[in-house]
């Protein structure tokens, strides 16, 4: 058809091309269009200064054909076969239950080299490596699923290292283009490397973070004193980091000895109020229990029945978000069906699940029925708010005692990814009366266990340096700083010396 066009165009006295567009495509048909002196031009000064080829090859002079295949991503015997999916992939055709199709969604567009405004991409942002840009993450992965780098490339240490520095922020998952997700690519890549080879020592410490956080809890005095004196002692803490992989440059999070029990608040709803169920997450739970407890008395202040539902086995529940990125999904998965095993009776009856933690409350509306695929999951994931979100969406009257000073407000990566900082804004500016200011900023480079790594530490305080910790050094002293992420207000405080908190806390302090 272009040829045909083409012969129509030079008959007719046409140009083939406009201001733009005498590139890769329709430069087989410069010599043709120019006749055979301005080509040669062309030629010439092409060799003068470019005398390797090095510079876009191909284009303008000495063009290939436009339909060779040999030269397309998708070249003549291209195929992706004998790779598991873990998760739901099925909107997107292809192998591999369509996670084939979602890599292949990557055009090359680059939206995700961009440097300024949005999230997208923080790691390419902080090293200005193609490596690390979600346009190179999704060719690197196409290539290894399709075989071209070799056996086993999925499960390899390149593929390992091209995804090291992926914080799984979500944020090309609403500002790329076409919407590639690589958060989630990268749980396929973590697994199936766990799979070969098993998990790395940091990693099942933080995976398995659920099951000992309640006798570290109850232990606290000796955790946190465990966790303070190994980064001081001359020899121990190298050895520490070398072996565990933590940083010995940042402090821990500090254990809660009085750590929030579903069973303070009751298990079922009372009758008095609105029910809505409140999903204590592990980080909020033995390491800030005074957020859920501050958001008990908000949401009962705002009329609500407020309750957490007690599990078959009374072990607390939890989304399993730490185990899925930790590559570790048969745990992953266990958690998640028994926390929609006991979320679902009492979504399916209309009562709203709210959440504080955004990566833990977001898991139940993305990872967890990608996870699952069970129309359970579905239901509970419908049913499923932030904290912000419910409180936006009702407009309750607070018994607020005094105005909200001046707000800067950050927002967790999850949240922007799911488009949710507004609710948090309108809660602040609509209820609590606050001058609201959202920083702009990318993903704070805590990212959960990111920032604690010994590896990544210095990527992470890069990507905190570029916005989030300076406008935070800049806000005056009465100012609050409210952040509803558990690793964001980590890296805030280590970063800057501020204390952020959470919504709930800060509409708690206002009520009194």
């Amino acid at each position: 058809i272009a040829e045909e066009a083409f012969a129509l165009v030079r008959e007719f006295g046409g140009s083939h091309s406009g201001e733009h567009g005498d590139g890769i495509v329709r430069s087989e048909f410069n010599d043709m269009m120019f006749g055979p002196v301005l080509p040669d031009l062309f030629r010439q000064v092409k060799a003068m200064f470019d005398p390797k080829g090095m510079f876009n090859p191909g284009k303008i002079t000495d063009a290939p054909k436009m339909d060779d295949r040999s030269l397309f991503r998708f070249a003549p015997g291209y195929e992706v076969e004998g790779v598991d999916s873990i998760l739901d992939w099925a909107e997107w055709p292809g192998a591999a239950g369509g996670l084939q199709g979602a890599v292949e969604m990557c055009n090359n567009n680059g939206a995700c080299r961009k440097l300024e405004g949005g999230v997208m991409c923080p790691s390419y942002r902080a090293t200005r490596n193609e490596r690390d840009a979600v346009r190179g993450r999704a060719n690197t992965l196409r290539l290894a699923l399709s075989g071209q780098l070799g056996p086993e490339a999925l499960t390899g240490d390149a593929m390992a290292e091209t995804m090291k520095l992926c914080v799984s922020c979500k944020a090309c998952k609403r500002e790329c283009p076409v919407g590639i997700d690589m958060a989630r690519m990268k749980v396929e890549v973590t697994a199936a490397r766990v799979a070969k080879h098993g998990v790395p020592l940091h990693d099942r410490l933080i995976a398995h973070l659920p099951a000992y956080a309640p006798l570290a809890s109850k232990l606290a005095n000796l955790t946190n004193l465990l966790q303070t004196v190994w980064r001081h002692v001359p020899g121990l803490a190298g050895l520490v980091s070398r072996v565990t992989g933590f940083t010995t440059k940042r402090s821990l999070p500090r254990w809660h000895a009085n750590a929030f029990r579903d069973d303070e608040i009751g298990t079922a709803p009372t009758g008095d109020g609105t029910p809505v169920v409140l999903f204590a997450d592990t980080f909020n739970r033995y390491f800030e229990p005074e957020n859920l407890r501050a958001a008990v008395r908000v949401l009962r202040a705002a009329g609500y029945d407020v309750f957490c539902p007690a599990p078959a086995e009374g072990r607390p529940l939890c989304c399993g978000r730490t185990y899925l990125s930790a590559g570790m999904v048969d745990a992953a998965r266990t958690e998640a069906e028994r926390l929609v095993a006991a979320l679902y009776p009492l979504a399916r009856s209309g009562v709203r699940i709210v959440g504080l933690e955004p990566s833990c409350t977001l898991a139940l509306r993305d990872e967890i029925p990608a996870l699952l695929a069970t129309a359970q999951a579905s239901h509970v994931a419908e049913a499923t708010l932030t904290f912000a979100e419910l409180l936006a969406a009702d407009r309750p009257d607070l018994p607020l005692s005094k105005p909200s000073e001046a707000v800067k407000l950050h927002g967790h990566c999850h949240q922007k990814a799911f488009d949710l900082v507004k609710p948090a804004e309108a809660v602040l500016r609509d209820i609590a009366g606050a001058q609201v200011e959202t920083i702009e900023t990318s993903c704070c480079g805590m990212a959960g266990a990111f920032g604690y790594g010994r590896d990544t530490y210095d990527v992470s305080i890069r990507m905190a340096e570029a916005s989030l910790l300076p406008a935070v050094r800049a806000a005056d002293a009465d100012t609050a700083i409210v952040a509803d992420g558990t690793s964001c207000r980590c890296q805030i405080e280590d970063g800057s010396g501020r204390e952020a908190l959470h919504l709930a806390r800060h509409l708690d302090r206002l009520m009194r």
